[in-house]
């Protein structure tokens, strides 16, 4: 008597060989009524599913493998779950890399373009470098990166430089002019954006005119707490800004934090913008650039699974497009700067 497979476990229940996947795996996004059909039909055909047979005649591990840094920033947190979304209706399971040296970057790479443990990569915030991709490409494992990019692989991003720079132009055409740019170090193995960003505001202050001033830029930790510290140096200058521009929304809000605690009202005595558009900025009133990170998620996930479906490994980039979101704490300056 031939053994079921998971096709006629499909079948029979009326359902996709990915949701029969997922019932398999646990995973919370089949409702409990199609869980219940799918289970009923499994123990009716006597299935036993066998993954190591399954890999082995079809050369498929069913899984996903997504490499990101610092799991617990919102901005990563929040790609992770559009990545998580597309994925639940897939016949794909997530595979997580997490990231926190450049040691381990390293390892992974080398390791996920060398053997067979995922089906293709997601690499979220962390630039390969030549050598690495070219391994990528070589390995002929589909590979995406969302908010990276290399010429030798896919990859999802926002202009980032076209950001800083509207942000900024915002700023002065608010009428600022006296204008700091407060975020994560430039020269960091991760989250290669922030040079972008720091760029674009450069270049909004020279095409208005305006001098850049080197005791206006500060590097720090991507932390509220020490944005906040650095923040309270910045407006304790002998000719303090009127508006600063944090890199991101999480050293937005610490700016914000160390202005309270100066005694600086916002936004009457200073306007503060962030970037990236996570949960927290919409809950403070925090005017921001708003990159849609959930989209980059899923968009990743869908030029991966076009890529892996079409056996196509033609690099193409795909831009996100980003918003000026203006909330509470952006105003015209009090005083002529």
């Amino acid at each position: 008597m031939t053994r079921a497979t998971i096709r006629d476990v499909a079948k029979k229940a009326g359902v996709g060989v990915g949701t029969v996947s997922r019932v398999l795996n646990n995973n919370p996004s089949v409702s409990v009524e199609t869980r219940e059909r799918v289970l009923s039909v499994i123990s009716e055909l006597d299935f036993t599913p066998n993954p190591i047979a399954r890999q082995l005649s079809t050369g498929r591990t069913l899984t996903i493998g997504v490499i990101l840094p610092h799991l617990t920033m919102p901005s990563y947190v929040e790609r992770l779950r559009g990545v998580q979304n597309a994925l639940a209706a897939s016949e794909y399971d997530l595979v997580l890399f997490s990231v926190e040296t450049p040691e381990q970057r390293d390892a992974y790479f080398d390791n996920l373009s060398r053997t067979s443990r995922v089906d293709g990569v997601i690499i979220i915030s962390i630039p390969p470098n030549d050598e690495q991709a070219q391994r990528f490409a070589d390995s002929l494992i589909p590979t995406v990166l969302v908010d990276a990019y290399h010429s030798q692989l896919n990859s999802v991003v926002t202009d980032d430089f076209k950001g800083g720079r509207k942000a900024t132009r915002y700023l002065i055409e608010l009428g600022h002019k006296k204008i700091a740019f407060l975020g994560d170090y430039l020269e960091t193995p991760f989250q290669p954006s922030m040079r972008y960003r720091f760029n674009g505001y450069k270049q909004a202050l020279v095409d208005e005119g305006i001098p850049f001033r080197s005791d206006y830029h500060v590097e720090v930790e991507n932390e509220r707490s020490q944005s906040c510290e650095m923040a309270k140096r910045l407006l304790q200058l002998e000719d303090p800004p009127t508006a600063i521009f944090g890199g991101c929304d999480i050293q937005a809000i610490g700016i914000i934090d160390g202005a309270s605690e100066v005694g600086v009202r916002i936004p009457e005595d200073l306007s503060v913008i962030g970037y990236d558009g996570i949960r927290d900025s919409e809950y403070l009133g925090l005017t921001t650039i708003q990159q849609h990170l959930f989209k980059s998620g899923v968009e990743g996930v869908n030029m991966l699974l076009g890529k892996l479906s079409q056996k196509s490994h033609e690099p193409r980039t795909k831009f996100i497009p980003f918003d000026l979101i203006q909330r509470d704490t952006t105003s015209p300056p009090r005083f002529e700067p």
